[in-house]
């Protein structure tokens, strides 16, 4: 007879914490220095169990192993594995790794709670700023233009369990246990729709496998131990990160951009061309580093082949607003762009005038000089 709660006996429960902390990443010359500085393991990242023609990276991103932490979790504590991934679109993903075993799922609940608290976006801890630094201090020459000041970051949650003290599949999973307060952190009873709503975005591949997206945190069940849809959810969160950071640059951007172009318009017209067109130099170079940016942002990953992972991903993102997100970055672009025209043409415009009164006082002057020795 099965027990009233079943028991994880193999699980793991991982928080990412991702950081903005530089304009890219030189990953063969970061992965040169984690090597002569650090003794500890690397390697680039690749897709555990999917065949790279189904799905594959962009550019592989960098993983470097950052060692073991203590954890206390309601069940004690435990020894979590602590790393960071780097993308070369300069977003870095740290993670810990708590191992979750023997547990019945009532204490599981508690231990997803107990490392929310502990590492989660309301936790007032450096634990995360001080491995960031660490990294930094090492990988620091292969950055290009590093983060200044307060950086960008995006925290998630994944609770994953490999394996139950008894057959579960994912129906049976879904109907005898209440997966809300793991992937809400709500205590309190939610209402029939919210329940609905919270628990909508399910996916199953095989019988036995399931997993259920929310905007912070995922349940993933995977007897089979392959980590490829952790992946894809933590690349689509780091193109949330460096998505976001494009859309913040760009609104401030537009009006720095639109008093300048004022000023610009105001200046004496001897001056008023040179200062278009250094205005107009300024936006184009902005505008090729941001389109070339998200570009290696979009592609970050590239599903062709595998249809689970796909919609894994694309749902994925379009939960984390990213297409939304894309689509604001291109019309701001589409601003500066046509602003950049605008200006070029201006530019254009006030040299020739420059020409024209250039020629016209030539040609007096030429008169002048005639009728003087007339």
């Amino acid at each position: 007879m099965a027990s009233a709660h079943p028991v994880v006996t193999s699980g793991e429960l991982t928080i990412l914490r991702l950081v903005d902390i530089a304009y890219s990443i030189d990953l063969v010359q970061a992965e040169r220095l984690w090597t002569a500085h650090a003794n500890t393991a690397f390697n680039r990242s690749y897709l555990s169990s999917t065949p790279p023609k189904a799905v594959a990276f962009g550019v592989a991103p960098l993983w470097l192993s950052l060692g073991e932490v203590h954890v206390p979790l309601a069940g004690g504590a435990v020894r979590a594995a602590v790393s960071v991934r780097l993308y070369d679109f300069g977003v870095a993903t740290l993670s810990l790794r708590a191992p979750c075993r023997d547990r019945p799922w009532p204490d599981y609940v508690k231990d997803v709670a107990a490392i929310d608290a502990q590492f989660g976006p309301s936790a007032r801890t450096t634990f995360w700023d001080d491995l960031l630094d660490r990294v930094h201090e090492v990988i620091r020459p292969a950055l290009d233009r590093p983060a200044e000041g307060e950086r960008l970051d995006e925290d998630y949650l994944i609770a994953t369990v490999q394996a139950f003290n008894e057959p579960m599949d994912a129906e049976t999973l879904k109907e005898r246990l209440d997966l809300t307060e793991v992937l809400s952190g709500e205590t309190r009873p939610l209402s029939r729709a919210s329940r609905k709503e919270l628990l909508s975005r399910n996916f199953s591949y095989y019988a036995d496998d399931l997993v259920v997206l929310n905007w912070d945190r995922a349940f993933v069940y995977e007897p089979r131990s392959d980590s490829d849809v952790a992946d894809v959810i933590e690349v689509a969160n780091a193109q949330l990160v460096e998505l976001r950071y494009y859309d913040i640059l760009l609104d401030n951007e537009l009006p720095r951009m639109y008093d300048q172009v004022e000023k610009a318009r105001t200046a004496a017209s001897l001056f008023a061309s040179r200062r278009f067109a250094h205005l107009a130099r300024r936006l184009y170079t902005l505008v090729a580093e941001v389109t070339e940016l998200t570009e290696r942002v979009d592609n970050a990953l590239q599903v062709t082949e595998d249809v689970y992972l796909a919609r894994v991903y694309s749902t994925a993102l379009s939960l984390f607003r990213v297409p939304a997100l894309s689509a604001s970055v291109d019309r701001k672009l589409a601003i500066v762009r046509d602003t950049y025209a605008a200006l070029y043409d201006e530019a254009s415009s006030r040299r020739a005038e420059l020409l024209e009164i250039a020629i016209v006082m030539l040609i007096i002057v030429e008169i002048g000089i005639s009728l003087l020795h007339a």
